[in-house]
């Protein structure tokens, strides 16, 4: 048997609790890992609490998360090029707050040494979402772009992944998130009365393109003000006030590809991977209420303990 993180109905973060599951057995082309972290995403929340029914409905039990570290505890018999124990981190979804999870031997990669096992298992989901996100809004060198709730988990890896194309990056956050930002070389903006002034004191020469990270009606208007090209606006948020004034949906199209130009930004030093706080996965709850309160400074991630 093995252990997973569901939730019955929708709610509030305490409807989450550990059950025993059978141990799954992997199938053709599948790999079974023995989980040591797994990342805590904003998406993880508002799925649990039942406001994104509408685009991802859940089937009860459901279980969660979207990335995870760990290491190799079975292999399908058509599966090669990988050994037992071997350390790997990936991406599973709605599936990774577990003691196990089954995936596609497509759907990870071999972590470094050097790398944590709680950084790892925060880096997948929340990673390939910031790189495709820079990608989509075609950053440059030489460019600024302005990134609405900077400091959380995606806004984080966004910021370092442009500042290591050579653009400069304008992130709104709280004011105690600001010498954070700082370190990563971005250049901070409180939230507060004429926000649309304050980022052109900040940047007189304008700005290129905008990552908005929240559902925010001020985020989406400051944004328009600002960008000059419309399509150089996109979210990664569920965002009414982003499909009001047609702002486009930047999606996640995860690959190894992406994930492998992950590890080589984290081993060249130009992507750190930030922890706010680790939290034994018995206690999911813990971290969704600490999500869920907003301001969050890098990542959360649960950890698992197998003895």
């Amino acid at each position: 048997m093995s252990k997973a993180v569901v939730f019955d109905h929708y709610g509030p973060a305490d409807v989450l609790h550990f059950i025993e599951i059978p141990l799954a057995v992997p199938q053709p082309g599948q790999v079974r890992i023995r989980v040591r972290s797994a990342g805590v995403q904003p998406f993880d929340a508002l799925f649990r609490s039942g406001a994104a029914h509408r685009w991802v409905p859940a089937t009860f039990p459901q279980r969660l998360g979207n990335e995870w570290a760990g290491t190799i505890d079975e292999l399908a018999p058509d599966v090669t090029g990988f050994s037992i124990g071997e350390g790997v981190f990936g991406w599973a979804m709605l599936a990774s707050y577990a003691e196990h999870v089954v995936v596609k031997a497509t759907d990870f990669v071999a972590k470094p040494q050097q790398m944590p096992w709680s950084e790892a298992g925060a880096l997948s989901a929340s990673g390939q979402t910031a790189l495709a996100a820079i990608h989509e809004l075609d950053v440059k060198a030489g460019q600024t772009l302005l990134i609405h709730a900077a400091a959380g988990g995606v806004g984080s890896f966004a910021s370092q992944i442009a500042r290591a194309r050579g653009a400069r990056v304008i992130g709104t956050a709280s004011e105690r998130n600001h010498d954070y930002l700082r370190s990563l070389g971005v250049s901070p903006v409180a939230y507060g009365h004429d926000l649309t002034g304050q980022i052109r004191l900040v940047a007189p020469d304008g700005v290129d393109a905008a990552l908005v990270l929240v559902d925010s009606m001020e985020a989406i208007q400051v944004s328009l003000e600002l960008v000059g090209e419309k399509n150089r606006i996109g979210t990664v948020a569920f965002s009414s006030a982003a499909r009001e004034h047609g702002i486009r949906q930047l999606g996640t199209a995860r690959s190894i590809e992406r994930l492998t130009e992950l590890v080589e930004l984290y081993q060249s030093g130009d992507l750190q991977i930030f922890l706010q706080q680790e939290i034994p996965i018995a206690n999911a709850a813990e971290a969704h209420r600490l999500i869920e309160g907003g301001h969050t400074r890098g990542k959360i991630v649960l950890t698992v303990n197998h003895d």
